[in-house]
């Protein structure tokens, strides 16, 4: 199985995975100057690359860096970002401050993770009854708090 990675601008940095055992490959700002995200704000910053899946039945995902977020505040504006088979653009990643500090995004920093997954398309049928669980249609909490 191969992802195609094409270098949209010569100051692209390619996916790099950490180690062996990482699950999803880090993508870096190109950008040409540092970017400030205020608290409360919300940025589109550009990876310079475009990628190609390896079939219609995968998906790329963006999430956020774990360190980003717990110590800085910044995730992503989307919550995680989908990447469909079929899009050839510019990945591009949506960041946001939570945080009450500015933050400043640097040129080829690590923003983001993208992670490769399998999706299932199954055929959509319309019923009129569900079959019945034990949770039913609990929702936000209905299981407790342990």
């Amino acid at each position: 199985m191969q992802l195609k990675i094409k270098k949209l601008r010569e100051t692209a940095t390619l996916p790099t995975r950490a180690t062996s055992g990482s699950a999803g490959a880090d993508l870096y700002a190109c950008i040409d100057e540092s970017v400030t995200i205020n608290p409360g704000d919300l940025k589109i910053i550009p990876t310079g690359i475009a990628i190609a899946l390896p079939d219609k039945n995968s998906a790329a995902y963006l999430y956020a860096r774990s360190g980003l977020g717990v110590k800085h505040g910044i995730c992503l504006s989307n919550g995680v970002g989908v990447i469909d088979s079929d899009y050839r653009g510019e990945i591009c990643v949506g960041l946001c401050n939570v945080s009450s500090k500015p933050y400043i995004v640097e040129p080829d920093e690590r923003i983001a993770q993208m992670v490769i997954a399998p999706v299932i398309i199954p055929e959509q049928i319309e019923v009129d009854e569900l079959d019945e669980t034990d949770r039913g249609g609990g929702g936000f909490g209905s299981t407790g708090k342990k």
